[in-house]
């Protein structure tokens, strides 16, 4: 492995159980960052962060001005958001779709319960990008952090000439100096993307 990545599993039993900013429901963080002094899991001092949350019922989202945030439907399907602006589709599962935090947003639930996937960034330090991964797939990594994270079942991965096999509802933190290829080898994987703005 190159001197300049860093592979770290990450194990369910560690993930963090955290309210929603509004109080309407729980997101379990996989992964994140925070500024110096900041208290782990709260929302204020936050610099990025990726989970996973469910919705049963319709639902407003919190208030993340200054924040961009990216999401996906990884169970369920029949999501749609509402803005003022008009509909954000989610109805597919396994498709990120992009907005800004201070967006008024209310789920709408189609066809019942979704589980989702958030990867949400301050805007001033960092550009967020998400993308899912099947076997045979591959996507060039920015130096940056990375979480490749299995949402529906076990995963195998290749990364700088070395395999990881990842079990459900696992992920790994890649923090990678320099560009790198990562290779989906089987599951569908999901791979998040946190580069420092320059």
């Amino acid at each position: 492995m190159s001197a300049g990545l860093r592979i770290a599993a990450l194990d369910p039993a560690t993930y963090r159980r955290t309210p929603w900013k509004n109080g309407g429901g729980v997101t379990i963080d996989i992964a994140d960052a925070y500024q110096p002094g900041a208290t782990p899991g709260a929302w204020d001092g936050m610099i990025w962060r990726f989970g996973r949350t469910g919705a049963r019922t319709r639902a407003p989202f919190s208030d993340l001005t200054g924040y961009d945030r990216i999401l996906a439907v990884v169970v369920g399907r029949g999501a749609v958001l509402e803005t003022p602006d008009g509909e954000i589709d989610v109805r597919e599962p396994f498709r990120p779709v992009r907005f800004r935090g201070e967006t008024p947003i209310s789920c709408r639930l189609e066809a019942g319960p979704v589980e989702v996937v958030n990867l949400i960034g301050d805007r001033k330090a960092v550009r967020l990008d998400m993308a899912f991964l099947k076997p045979g797939e591959s996507r060039m990594l920015e130096a940056g952090i990375h979480v490749a994270y299995a949402p529906t079942g076990p995963i195998a991965l290749a990364c700088d000439d070395s395999r990881h096999d990842v079990p459900a509802d696992h992920a790994l933190r890649i923090d990678a100096a320099d560009a790198t290829t990562m290779r989906c080898d089987a599951g569908l994987a999901l791979i998040a993307s946190i580069a420092r703005v320059a």
